[in-house]
């Protein structure tokens, strides 16, 4: 009985006459199947962006559907699956270079005028050394302390709990940038522009990403959210996440590339490419979107949804753990 509900808390329907189950509990196994790569990849390219968490998703999900195999492999220091996200997160960042392709130009070029003349005269030269402010703290924080964090939290009932977190951040943040604006006769508080944003701001900004370590806290979503606080409207809030997001998901990617050219990438090269072409057109349907719907619209729908569903998983889960118990 006890074997039966953990499988169950692990997102196992035990419900024989269920045909979608069958599908996807066929791929449960350890081995990575073409219909989960694809899946997966889809999962990673649209959650990457959407300030709904990905790794939190990546990992409630499988449980939901029944892959224990990918559920016990995210905690484990080495794995096939780890591997295989290698390719994903690479999709999502070239997805992201291409999207903003005309910016990164001008922020390179900016970047090395800077370094050359000693000085930050432009807007693009204060934006490529913000971006470098904004990456330095969770670069450092997530070489030292991403493993650690995975194996402890990332499991379905913690994954939940983060995830109503991540919504009471979206839903608090939006409330502190609506009461801010009100306090002002105009209706509106006067916002920072991204071209005059300070570096203090930007490393503080960068800061807010650390939070994204725990599954179920969004990166975007907590970034987006300081630089509402820090006075960014939500366009450019926004479009600053997603610059900044680039260079730290490129280099998750590349950092972890060993993974995915060693033991543990044999057998998958192909769900690896099918996942990463997946993830990266993905991202890229959804980084258009995004960067239309935040010109007018804020963070509350996405609050909503966190709340909603966290919460729910958080109750499922929870009842599943303590029956275990």
């Amino acid at each position: 009985m006890n074997g039966s509900l953990r499988a169950l808390a692990y997102g196992t329907n035990l419900s024989e006459g269920n045909a979608v189950h069958h599908v996807l509990a066929a791929a449960s196994g350890n081995q990575l199947t073409y219909f989960q790569a694809i899946v997966i990849g889809v999962l990673q390219g649209v959650t990457e962006l959407f300030p709904i968490s990905s790794l939190g998703h990546s990992v409630i999900l499988p449980a939901l559907f029944g892959w224990t195999g990918i559920v016990h492999q995210q905690s484990e220091s080495e794995s096939a699956y780890l591997a295989f996200l290698v390719g994903l997160h690479c999709g999502t960042a070239i997805a992201l270079i291409i999207f903003y392709w005309q910016d990164w130009k001008r922020i390179v070029r900016a970047f090395f005028n800077s370094v050359k003349t000693r000085k930050i005269e432009s807007s693009s030269e204060r934006l490529a050394w913000l971006l470098i402010v904004g990456t330095i703290p969770v670069g450092i924080v997530g070489l030292v302390f991403e493993h650690k964090l995975r194996t402890i939290f990332a499991v379905p009932l913690y994954a939940s709990i983060f995830l109503t977190i991540n919504g009471v951040i979206l839903l608090a943040g939006e409330q502190v940038r609506k009461s801010s604006e009100a306090k002002h006769s105009h209706g509106s508080a006067p916002s920072a522009k991204l071209s005059t944003l300070s570096f203090r701001d930007g490393f503080l900004i960068g800061c807010s990403q650390i939070l994204a370590l725990f599954a179920g806290i969004s990166r975007s979503g907590v970034s987006m959210v300081a630089g509402l606080l820090r006075g960014l409207d939500h366009e450019d809030a926004a479009k600053f996440t997603f610059l900044l997001a680039t260079p730290i998901i490129f280099a998750a990617g590349v950092y972890k590339l060993p993974d995915l050219t060693g033991p543990n990438g044999n057998g998958i090269l192909g769900q690896v490419i099918v996942g990463s072409i997946a993830a990266g057109l993905a991202a890229y349907a959804s980084i258009r979107w995004l960067s239309k719907y935040f010109e007018s619209k804020t963070l509350l729908p996405f609050g909503i949804y966190c709340l909603v569903f966290g919460g729910a998983c958080w109750v499922y889960f929870g009842a599943i753990h303590t029956t275990i118990s």
